[in-house]
């Protein structure tokens, strides 16, 4: 403890143990003497970065309150999580009145490389002044060569958490059991000063009494605490309190109407009560006791136990926890524990109705776990509404090939149904084929119209399937008969509060305006746009390049330069997103890019959106009027004389490289991160260093945040 409040401790802490060496406790205790901490406990759903990057921003937020953008920046869909978000939240703590330390707590439970890069970032970015603490079984995702050369590090381990005889006695004193001198140094010996097995080997002397010495033949390790906890502990406790600890093990957490629910029993809410009298490892979640955990090496040990005496109950307990789960609102809990329980029919229910709201917070990862265990269980062909989702949020985040192998599940096996809306299940698997657009323009307007056909009234993708099929109009060279139907779309999406929607419809408006020359309607249409993605926080959605390009041509239309290239650089970042899973969409995005370069006279960077237009048009090609553009456009470049090289003419693949340039970590990690090699990285880091104008990452980074490439 003196080590952690000294003046000059160190700025990052590592407390890494086994279970039961008092990590937590220890941290609890600094944080209450150090003042000003916020606090997280990780458990198995923050393995989103959103998701675990939010609960920091609260825990820091309950400090003192922070800038509300940084939480905004959260729930961007496409938020690079090196490039902004964790800056966003550096930047919210130096701007605190006084230094704040932050406890991450049962980090071993992250197992998302995001997540664990995030935390190594936020440990090497930390301001001056506040501290990061971390506990963990395992050694913390952190550069601990880069910190310990720094002198930014503090390591504490099982040598400093191990009791001594005196720390022994003292527990065994205060849990009620008085031993003599020998026999204390012998249990020190023997659980070598583990605090969990000292605790619980006088639990068990507690229970009543030993027929032998309890901890003859126990050592600190927990693969035999499971038989020291069954045979000392468990072995003299009444049976149905035994079976109350096994079986509410599959809960992570515990109320007492949930337990009675899971066991089929009454007053488990008092059982709970005298369970924590008992200091029977039990953990309250909240000053009223009504949420309560086990410690988590017990319930480990309650769950192999339970797996011992009882594993056909165990699918019947998690089912009776999603039941009443779902019946009380926690639908996120609902999925885990239908998932644990082989209950694909109501976790498709859920997931179906959960994922694409998951997506729109920016918990993508979130939801590709959720539709993950359906893949993994071979049963996407069996539940199309799951199988739309995945197909959807795949398009969305830019991967052709899985949207593929998700549109072709849900398009297998089409049951009749009805989803929650009031949509017809094959309606949805219609506005997925508009949306995808494999098949052509005219095949892309009549699944739209089959869509609009089935959707319910109140349906939030009727917005959506009226935009396709003014855009398939569009498409076919009929702006006239484009317009009114996108018009209606953008009513109808506002309507129902689909701003994604609304937002992408204002951008083909801007587009059919500015063949017709009304710049003015144009420039109002591009405005509306970019409102609707400001108040929306949509700024990294799939539909927001498209926004910028329109924005960016109005803009030099009206001799705002400076403006203009702002909306390039926005888009820029966005281009990875642009691939043929929705190839309508990608390939008008870049060839508003590219007039707006042209515009600028910025023919290098006409050209790099051009090829990546024209490679989507060789597998996408039947898309109207889209390849003569491309061709008209590419025709014109070829009669302008190449120019230098600049930021606008980056490769998909040196964008992608972009917000991983500006992390700790080195070439070598940055290709595992992105499945390629250290050379590959090395020479798209050379190529974009090249077109930056800069010769070293440092000034490649620095350039990248002076033209706003790493987002706002």
């Amino acid at each position: 403890m003196d080590r952690l409040l000294a003046l000059d401790a160190a700025p990052v802490i590592s407390v890494a143990a086994p279970a039961g060496y008092g990590k937590t406790t220890l941290l609890a205790q600094w944080a209450a003497r150090r003042g000003r901490v916020g606090w997280v406990s990780v458990d198995q759903r923050d393995n989103d970065p959103t998701v675990l990057l939010s609960y920091l921003a609260a825990a820091v937020d309950r400090v003192e309150p922070i800038d509300p953008a940084v939480l905004r920046t959260l729930a961007a869909p496409r938020a690079s999580i090196p490039a902004t978000v964790i800056p966003g939240l550096v930047a919210a703590l130096s701007a605190m009145t006084q230094p704040v330390a932050l406890v991450l707590d049962h980090v071993e439970l992250l197992a998302n490389v995001q997540c664990l890069d995030a935390v190594a970032e936020l440990a090497v970015q930390l301001p001056t002044g506040s501290q990061l603490a971390l506990g963990s079984r395992s050694t913390p995702p952190l550069p601990v060569g880069l910190l310990r050369a720094q002198a930014r590090l503090v390591e504490i381990g099982v040598n400093e958490l191990a009791m001594d005889r005196l720390e022994a006695a003292l527990l065994l004193s205060d849990a009620g059991v008085e031993l003599s001198r020998e026999e204390v140094d012998e249990l020190v010996r023997q659980t070598e000063g583990w605090p969990v097995g000292l605790y619980v080997a006088a639990l068990a002397r507690k229970a009543g009494g030993p027929r032998r010495r309890p901890w003859a033949g126990f050592t600190g390790h927990d693969r035999l605490m499971a038989e020291y906890l069954r045979s000392e502990l468990l072995a003299r406790l009444p049976q149905r309190t035994v079976s109350f600890l096994t079986r509410t093990a599959v809960l992570e957490r515990m109320s007492g109407p949930l337990c009675d629910a899971v066991l089929g029993a009454t007053e488990s809410g008092r059982v709970l009560e005298s369970l924590e009298g008992l200091n029977l490892l039990l953990v309250p979640l909240d000053r009223r006791r009504e949420w309560y955990r086990y410690h988590r090496l017990f319930r480990d040990l309650l769950r192999a136990e339970l797996e011992r005496r009882e594993p056909e109950l165990i699918p019947v307990l998690h089912a009776r926890a999603a039941a009443w789960c779902e019946t009380n609102d926690l639908p996120e809990l609902a999925i885990d524990h239908a998932q644990a329980a082989g209950d694909a029919d109501r976790a498709a229910r859920l997931v179906a109705g959960l994922a694409q709201s998951a997506y729109a917070s920016g918990r993508v990862d979130t939801a590709r776990q959720w539709l993950a265990w359906f893949e993994d269980q071979r049963l996407i062909d069996r539940y199309p509404p799951v199988a739309v989702q995945g197909a959807w949020l795949h398009a969305l985040v830019g991967q052709p090939a899985a949207a593929e192998r998700w549109a072709a599940a849900a398009e297998h096996e089409l049951a009749a149904g009805t989803l929650p809306d009031g949509s017809t299940v094959e309606a949805s698997v219609a506005l997925l084929r508009a949306l995808l657009c494999r098949d052509g323009v005219a095949r892309m307007r009549a699944d739209a119209e089959a869509a609009l056909a089935g959707l319910g009234p109140g349906s939030p993708w009727r917005a959506t399937a009226l935009g396709l099929q003014g855009i398939s109009y569009l498409l076919d060279g009929e702006a006239d008969r484009a317009d009114p139907i996108l018009a209606h779309a953008v009513d109808v999406a506002t309507g129902v509060g689909a701003m994604p929607a609304a937002s992408a419809a204002l951008a083909q408006r801007s587009i059919v305006a500015m063949e017709r020359h009304d710049w003015s309607q144009a420039e109002s249409f591009a405005e509306r746009a970019l409102e609707v993605l400001r108040a929306g926080h949509l700024d990294d959605y799939v539909m927001s390049p498209l926004v910028y390009a329109v924005a960016a041509r109005t803009a030099v239309y009206r001799g705002d330069v400076p403006r203009a290239r702002e909306h390039l650089a926005r888009a820029a970042r966005l281009r990875p997103l642009l691939t043929s899973a929705m190839p309508h969409r990608a390939v008008q995005a870049l060839l508003e890019l590219a007039r707006a370069y042209l515009a600028l006279d910025d023919a290098a960077g006409a050209r790099a959106v051009l090829r990546q237009a024209r490679d989507i048009l060789q597998l996408r090609p039947d898309l109207g009027i889209l390849p003569k553009q491309a061709d008209e456009l590419q025709a014109t470049l070829d009669t302008i004389r190449a120019g230098a090289a600049g930021a606008s003419s980056l490769t998909t693949a040196e964008l992608r490289l972009l917000p991983l340039l500006s992390t700790h970590l080195s070439f070598r990690e940055i290709g595992e991160r992105l499945h390629l090699s250290r050379h590959t990285v090395k020479s798209q880091a050379i190529s974009v260093y090249r077109k930056l104008g800069v010769s070293s990452r440092s000034q490649a980074v620095q350039r990248m945040q002076q033209i706003d490439l790493l987002g706002p």
